[in-house]
C-alpha cells in the first residue's frame, strides 16, 4: 500500500502537512492558502477524506495536504491513523500544527507528539482574536522558545497571519528553521531495549523517518503499528523529484 503515503509532487517543490485537533480552524487555514486550487478524494484503503491543494509563495510551489483532525498520534480511529501515518511515513517537508489559541494546553498534546517524530514543524496559533475577546493572553514568542519551532499567530477565517505563516513554512522546508526532534528521556534498561528495537524497525522499513517513535509504540503494544509493519503497508516510497511546473494559488509576499 505504498500509494497511501505517496503524494504526487509533480509541479511542486515541497509537501506540507496540516495537522491539528478538530475545530481548530485547520481546514479554514487550508482553504485560505489554496482557494479553489484544491481537490479531494479518499485515502487509499480508507473512507477518510483526502484533501490536497497548492500554494505558491515567492518562487516556490507547495503541495498542502489537509490531514484529518486528530487529538493524538496514539491512534484510536481511522482519522487519527491516517494523520499519524502520514506524519510518520509520508515524508512531509514541513508539518504545520494548528493550535486553538483559546485552549492551547489541550492542543499541545498532539503538538508534543509530532515534535517527537519530526523537527520540521511550524505552529499556527489560530483563533488568536477569539482568545483576546475572552481575555486570554497567549505568548507566542515564549511557546516558540520552549518548543524551538516557529510560532505564528493567525486568524484563518480572515486570512490574517497567512503571509507570515507562509514565510515560516518556507524557512522550514528550505532547512533554515528545523529543530531537533524532542527525545523522551528513558531509564538505561528501557533505552537499551528501544535502541535494539529501532535497529529492527529500520531493517523492516528502510528509510523510515523516526524508527525510535515506532519502537516506543511497539513497546507500548500499539496494535495498529504492529499490523502495519507486519503487512508491509508502512513501506516508504523514495522521495520523488520536486521539479515541474504549475499555476497554483499565491500568497503575496
Amino acid at each position: 500500500m505504498k500509494d497511501r503515503f505517496d503524494i504526487d509532487r509533480t509541479g511542486h517543490d515541497y509537501v506540507v502537512a496540516l495537522a491539528g485537533n478538530p475545530n481548530t480552524g485547520k481546514s479554514t487555514l487550508f482553504n485560505g492558502f489554496t482557494g479553489l486550487r484544491q481537490h479531494t478524494g479518499n485515502w487509499p484503503g480508507k473512507t477518510v477524506t483526502r484533501a490536497e491543494g497548492t500554494l505558491r509563495y515567492e518562487d516556490k510551489r507547495y503541495k498542502l495536504v489537509d490531514l484529518p483532525g486528530a487529538y493524538s498520534l496514539i491512534a484510536d480511529g481511522q482519522d487519527e491513523q491516517v494523520a499519524r501515518d502520514f506524519v510518520l511515513f509520508g515524508k512531509p517537508d514541513c508539518v504545520v500544527i494548528v493550535l486553538d489559541a483559546t485552549n492551547v494546553e489541550r492542543n499541545l498534546a498532539l503538538a508534543l507528539q509530532i515534535l517527537e517524530v519530526t523537527g520540521r514543524v511550524v505552529i499556527a496559533l489560530n483563533l488568536i482574536d477569539e482568545a483576546q475577546r475572552r481575555g486570554i493572553t497567549v505568548d507566542a514568542e515564549k511557546i516558540s522558545q520552549e518548543l524551538k519551532v516557529p510560532v505564528v499567530p493567525t486568524v484563518a477565517r480572515d486570512k490574517k497571519g497567512l503571509i507570515e505563516l507562509a514565510a515560516a513554512i518556507a524557512d522550514v522546508c528550505s532547512g533554515k528553521a528545523v529543530a531537533p526532534s524532542r527525545r523522551r528521556e528513558l531509564d538505561p534498561e528501557l533505552e537499551s531495549a528501544v535502541t535494539e528495537l529501532e535497529r529492527l524497525v529500520e531493517a523492516v522499513v528502510p528509510g523510515v523517518p523516526n524508527a525510535r517513535w515506532i519502537a516506543l509504540r511497539l513497546l507500548d503494544g500499539d496494535p495498529s503499528i504492529e499490523e502495519g509493519l507486519a503487512s508491509g503497508e508502512f513501506a516508504t516510497p523514495a522521495t520523488p523529484t520536486r521539479e515541474g511546473s504549475g499555476k497554483p494559488s499565491e500568497v503575496a509576499s
